[in-house]
């Protein structure tokens, strides 16, 4: 079976999809599509995803998922990416948790303002690097004593925090004062079949 997933090679949602797909070597065909240029409000995106959002993964040509959680936790089930272990599991999925209420919002929307948008003046950037100050503190102290997020070993939790803690100097965050987060990243970055995430204008 060959996966299909419709994304912006340039979103950290969409890259924790493919990084996954990439490291696992499953098969899938990418569909880009642009953002900017509304393609996601389209009657036929829609019928992909109603709520209007990248990414999406197509499974068997007609059965489809949406949030990049969702996405990485399907495509990584019985495999190494995913512990099998009860509290391992609900550990990778309170990182996740972490990641999407906790980090995104702040470090996501702010590259998002700076990059897509280019808007360096916005008003809500003074909040959303605040409050990526606050989801980077957590993660320091965390990976102080760690290797990596759960259980010593590389998982979809390290996947969903690398996305976008990896391209944060693109949201205007310095990360000098964050040794452990990145150590963790370059550990990340040597991972077997690691590929990049392009940048916006590729």
């Amino acid at each position: 079976m060959t996966y299909e997933v419709h994304g912006v090679s340039s979103s950290g949602n969409c890259y924790k999809v493919r990084l996954v797909l990439e490291q696992l070597g499953l098969p899938y065909r990418w569909h880009e599509v642009d953002m900017m240029s509304g393609a996601c409000r389209t009657e036929a995106f829609r019928k992909l995803n109603p709520n209007g959002k990248v990414p999406v993964l197509i499974i068997d040509g007609n059965t489809t998922l949406s949030e990049s959680g969702a996405i990485i936790s399907y495509l990584a089930d019985a495999s190494p990416l995913l512990p099998t272990d009860r509290l391992e599991r609900a550990q990778v999925l309170q990182w996740m948790f972490f990641e999407q209420y906790s980090h995104e919002p702040y470090v996501a929307v702010a590259r998002f303002i700076r990059v897509f948008l280019k808007q360096h003046d916005d008003p809500r950037l003074p909040e959303k690097t605040a409050g990526s100050y606050r989801a980077l503190d957590v993660m320091e102290q965390h990976l102080a004593t760690r290797t990596f997020f759960v259980g010593e070993r590389y998982t979809i939790a390290d996947i969903a925090l690398y996305a976008y803690t990896h391209v944060a100097d693109e949201a205007g965050l310095d990360l000098a004062n964050y040794p452990h987060i990145r150590a963790w990243l370059e550990r990340v970055r040597t991972q077997p079949r690691h590929i990049e995430m392009p940048g916006v204008d590729q």
